[in-house]
């Protein structure tokens, strides 16, 4: 759909704003993460367990992040 903000962002730069979704391999993530001091006190250790479903989904949402790239 089509806003004012996207036809702002057309007349501007003559291209149209895009949700870009990027998948990050595991392993370079935590080796990232572990390699920011501050970061890395912080992570948790891995859970093992059964769990019911809801709690997984609450770990989850919990767990997510946003990542900005400029």
């Amino acid at each position: 759909m089509r806003t004012a903000s996207n036809a702002a962002a057309l007349a501007a730069s003559g291209a149209l704003p895009e949700n870009v979704n990027y998948a990050v391999k595991s392993s370079f993530l935590l080796s990232f993460l572990e390699s920011v001091p501050d970061v890395s006190a912080k992570l948790k250790s891995p859970n093992t367990k059964e769990e019911k479903f809801e709690d997984v989904v609450k770990l989850a949402q919990d767990a997510a992040v946003l990542v900005l790239v400029y």
